[in-house]
Formats: structure tokens, C-alpha cells, sequence
């Protein structure tokens, strides 16, 4: 209780707590949270080498998992030095500025890959409905086009977001009991009126998140009615197979962040060290497995880079 009690030393400061309560722990913790980090790099890292060296990788499908691996690593690096360095030399003082600019980041990367997951379902929609138009409909400067577009995407819907953070009057003792700034834990330790921005958040969630897993599904229930039409079982799997690292991917994306959402709006009875390592782990594993989904899911993909890792 007596880090609580804490104020910081500046008042653009905000302290960031780690996890409250448990900070005995905190260095058990940064073992996995670190492993986790460090092997997100290595083999974001590894897919964004391999696919630019490699010529024959440079395909639509690769270029949206490039795409997808930047998005991963700028996500976790946003929030896991500060984390660690709370763990490992409890330095937890953040300027007002530094949260913002996590607030920003983690909103805008978090729709962005959002909206990569859905220009990935559309690449699988051409390629088993339409596959003889495939390479003039999606070719490498429409895709680039299309990452182009998720990332004004994701930009223009988080401009609001630090905004109406930054416009909100702040209690004398600013202290988030977290591990990084996370929108929802900033606005709790605010003093004045969260309407704005908890329906804002909210309008969000729902609408960014249920438009693109709306697309998503349409996608899949046109792929599933063209794959039902062909009479050849091998070809069924075939077609099939080839949507499986992409439905992998989504799921170990949408499925943490949706119960974490549903945990902040619904789960009073969830303690609070839960929901921070919660909230971690839902922006570590997903960019983690991201790789090692596709690595092991595409040939391609694997070959070449068994080739590389094969020379070390």
C-alpha cells in the first residue's frame, strides 16, 4: 500500500505501478514477459529478412504478413522496455507526453493489424474464388496500397482517442496501476467526466472490431460456398489448407483482445493483477505465434527460411 500512496515528483509525470500487489514478483514475471518479447523480434525480424531477400516471397499474401510482423513488433516495443524497466530497476516515472505516445501507438497499431486481418481474408477470398485473376487483382502496389489505407485507417480513428485523454483534468496523485499506459486505466485516474471518452472507446470497439470481423466472415462464407461447389474432396483440402494459417492468426488475435474488451466493460469480479497480465499478454502473444503460425502452416514461406536458419 505504500507504493500507492506515492506521488510523482514533477507534475508531468505519471507513475506506472507494474503489476499492484505483486511486486515481489515483478522479476519472476519478466522472464516470460521477456521471452515472449525477445522471440517476437527474432522471428518478426526473421519474416521481414527472408520475405525481402527472398524474390520469389514477394507476393501479395508475404507482403501482408511483412505487414503484419512491423505492426507486431512496433506493438510489443511500445509497451515491453518500459515494462521490463519497471520490473528489473522499478524506474515506473513516465512524462505525460511518453503515456500519450503509448496511448497512440498501441490505439493505431491495434487497428491497423485489425484491418490487415481483413485485407488477408480478401487476398484468401481471391485466390480460391477468383484464381485466375488473382495476380491482376491483388498485385504488389494494390497491396501496398491497401496497407496504406489500414494505416490512415488506424491513425484517423486514434486521433480522437489522446485528445480526449489529454483535455481530461488529472488527480494530484497520478499513479496507473499498470505495466504501460492503457487507455482505460489512464482515464481511471482522472477527475473529470469519462463520458466522452468511454463512448468513444466503446463506439470503437463495436464498430471498428464488429465491422472487420463482419468482413471477415463474409469473406470466408463466400470462400466456403466456392469450395462446397467443387466435387473433388483433395481439392476441398486443398483449398482449405490454405486458409488455415490466415483463420490461425485471426484467432490468437481476436479472441484475447475480445475477452480482454469484454473483461474491462464486464468483469468486476476479475482481480486487477489478472487484467494487467491479461492486458500483456493479449499485445505479446499474438505478434509472437504470428511467425511460427506461418512459418509452419506455408511451405513456401518455411523452406526459405529453413535455408537461411540451416546456414547460421
Amino acid at each position: 500500500m505504500v507504493a500507492f500512496n506515492r506521488t510523482p515528483s514533477h507534475p508531468s509525470m505519471f507513475i506506472l505501478m507494474g503489476i499492484p500487489g505483486l511486486e515481489d514478483t515483478h522479476v519472476w514475471f519478466s522472464i516470460p514477459f521477456a521471452t515472449c518479447y525477445v522471440i517476437n523480434l527474432v522471428g518478426n525480424f526473421s519474416v521481414l529478412y527472408v520475405v525481402g531477400k527472398e524474390q520469389a516471397l514477394h507476393k501479395p499474401m508475404y507482403l501482408m504478413l511483412c505487414m503484419l510482423s512491423l505492426s507486431g513488433i512496433i506493438l510489443s516495443t511500445t509497451i515491453m522496455p518500459k515494462a521490463l524497466c519497471i520490473f528489473w530497476f522499478s524506474l515506473k516515472d513516465i512524462t505525460v507526453g511518453g503515456c500519450l505516445i503509448q496511448v497512440i501507438f498501441l490505439s493505431m497499431v491495434s487497428m491497423t493489424q485489425s484491418a490487415i486481418l481483413v485485407t488477408m481474408a480478401f487476398d484468401r477470398y481471391v485466390a480460391i474464388c477468383n484464381p485466375l485473376r488473382y495476380t491482376s487483382i491483388l498485385t504488389n502496389a494494390r497491396t501496398a496500397t491497401l496497407g496504406l489505407v489500414s494505416l490512415i485507417r488506424g491513425v484517423l480513428l486514434m486521433v480522437p482517442l489522446p485528445l480526449l485523454l489529454s483535455s481530461l483534468p488529472f488527480c494530484a496523485n497520478r499513479i496507473i496501476p499498470h505495466t504501460y499506459c492503457e487507455p482505460v486505466a489512464v482515464a481511471k485516474i482522472s477527475c473529470g467526466d469519462l463520458t466522452g471518452s468511454r463512448i468513444y472507446g466503446l463506439v470503437i470497439a463495436v464498430l471498428v472490431t464488429g465491422i472487420d470481423l463482419m468482413l471477415i466472415a463474409l469473406s470466408y462464407g463466400l470462400i466456403l460456398k466456392a469450395i462446397f461447389k467443387i466435387s473433388s474432396k483433395n481439392t476441398h483440402l486443398k483449398a482449405l489448407h490454405t486458409c488455415t494459417a490466415h483463420v490461425c492468426v485471426m484467432l490468437t488475435y481476436y479472441t484475447p483482445s475480445l475477452f480482454t474488451i469484454m473483461t474491462h466493460r464486464f468483469g468486476q469480479g476479475i482481480s486487477l493483477p489478472v487484467h494487467i497480465i491479461l492486458a500483456n499478454l493479449h499485445l505479446l502473444i499474438p505478434p509472437m505465434l504470428n511467425p511460427i503460425i506461418y512459418g509452419i502452416k506455408t511451405k513456401e514461406l518455411r523452406d526459405k527460411m529453413s535455408k537461411y536458419f540451416c546456414r547460421m
